[in-house]
């Protein structure tokens, strides 16, 4: 009966027969790196050629031996010999020397092209389009398959309520550059506000076709804005160069795109806060206003004005009298004086000529008197309309700028989109609910709806994946 191994003791063997085939040890291997991983024990990567590849490590006692840093595409000879691991019964290539030999083939035709467009303008600054602020349809291009868009839908899921539509491709492999592109163009006549473009992390290979000329060229032709979200935070594609924004990760790419819920409830309350006081800013001034008007057009202070002009005038007009009466006396004198030198008709003939004027002078006084009183009657009645006019404008502006504040407020106001049909549910403490995570079976809930409320109780639930 033939031999019964354990799968540990069949491993083992196999790695002694590594040991003992010399032409599998001590021999020099070249290829290109791919793939390397930097860990505490050493590097790990994959040694390819053309058709095949083959996984190596080159633990830290034979880094000390090398005067070069590992780097990725980088083409090299490498001396050790096929070690087997028996705990997962794999086997590898163990470098014991390394030495450059020059730049791996992918990396060359990766910089010949990235020099092409560049010299073309696809990556100037210039082209780049802003991110609308609040897109309503994402569309992504992705493997239907892969976290990438489980990942994207689970962070819209705590950010700006958006449609997510998906145009599935192939991300790796024979064809998938042709299929991206597909999916650009499908997503470009659906009319979504913004794409992202984008694959999960893997070697050179894995995300070389987001590298290829056809799918940089309908990025840059693309009628919507451009996320790519390639890869990890390190790996960097042609696509990441001409999209008009980069995501460090497809996950990132959500959180770029859709603002967080509650930073733009604590930016509707700054801003609701900032309306208010400025409300109360615009209210003092009006009233600091009026109370200036107010004591400009106070009725008592200008009748009191008036008054005083009066008097002003009585006071003239009693000089002028008195001058008058003065003159009289004084011609009268004088005329006395010579009364024996004058003949009578001559001294009568002035007596009338100077009692004509000084009626002429009174009369004068009268009518000057007279237009005076007259201006300030017209005055005062324009005093006592005009603080009614001022007033009645000045409430009519306050009325139209609190009307335009109000209607701001209201479109600010979330409940609003309960009048669009909507309905919003809450907790009995009055807390909003927006996952399926929030509620429990016989949970009891209020449903506010357009015209009313509604009561009820959680008898099933089901999420959605």
């Amino acid at each position: 009966m033939p031999e019964t191994i354990t799968v540990t003791e069949l491993n083992t063997r196999v790695k002694e027969l590594f040991l003992k085939t010399p032409a599998i040890n001590d021999v020099w291997v070249s290829g290109e790196i791919s793939g390397l991983r930097k860990y505490p024990s050493g590097y790990y990567f994959v040694l390819k050629d053309a058709t095949s590849e083959i996984h190596a490590v080159m633990f830290n006692s034979a880094r000390m031996r090398i005067d070069f840093e590992p780097q990725e595409n980088m083409k090299v000879r490498a001396f050790g010999s096929i070690g087997m691991y028996v705990p997962r019964g794999t086997y590898q290539f163990i470098v014991e020397v390394m030495q450059k030999s020059g730049l791996g083939d992918r990396y060359i035709a990766f910089e010949a092209l990235k020099k092409k467009l560049g010299e073309e303008g696809l990556f100037d600054e210039s082209h780049k389009r802003k991110l609308p602020p609040y897109p309503k349809k994402i569309g992504v291009v992705t493997s239907q398959s892969g976290a990438v868009i489980h990942d994207i839908i689970m962070t819209s899921a705590s950010r700006y309520t958006a449609d997510i539509i998906l145009a599935p491709a192939k991300v790796q492999g024979d064809g998938a550059a042709e299929s991206i592109v597909d999916g650009i163009r499908i997503l470009n006549k659906a009319d979504v506000d913004v794409i992202i473009v984008g694959r999960g992390g893997g070697s050179i290979e894995d995300l070389w076709a987001f590298n290829e000329e056809i799918v940089a060229r309908a990025i840059y032709n693309s009628r919507v804005p451009v996320v790519s979200a390639v890869g990890h935070e390190t790996d960097f594609t042609i696509a990441d160069f001409v999209a008009d924004a980069r995501a460090p990760t497809p996950t990132g790419a959500a959180a770029l795109i859709l603002r967080d819920k509650a930073e733009i409830d604590a930016e509707m309350d700054a801003l609701s806060t900032r309306l208010q006081r400025a409300m109360q800013s615009q209210m003092r001034s009006e009233r600091h206003a009026f109370e200036i008007l107010d004591s400009k057009l106070d009725l008592r202070s200008a009748m009191e004005g008036l008054d005083m002009h009066a008097m002003h005038l009585d006071d003239l007009m009693r000089t002028a009298e008195h001058r008058i009466s003065s003159m009289l006396s004084d011609m009268k004198g004088r005329y006395n004086a010579v009364d024996l030198g004058l003949r009578p008709s001559r001294a009568l003939e002035d007596m009338e000529a100077l009692g004509e004027r000084v009626e002429v002078s009174l009369e004068r006084i009268r009518v000057r008197t007279s237009s005076t009183l007259e201006n300030r009657r017209a005055i005062l009645e324009g005093i006592q309309d005009r603080p009614d006019r001022a007033i009645s404008k000045g409430l009519q502006d306050l009325d139209s700028r609190m009307a335009a504040d109000s209607k701001m407020l209201d479109g600010l106001n979330p409940l609003n989109v309960l009048n669009r049909g909507y309905s919003m549910i809450t907790s009995e403490d009055g807390k909003v609910l927006t996952s399926i995570d929030d509620i429990e079976v016989d949970d009891s809930v209020r449903i506010h709806m357009r015209d009313g409320t509604a009561d009820a109780e959680i008898r099933k639930k089901e999420k959605r994946t």
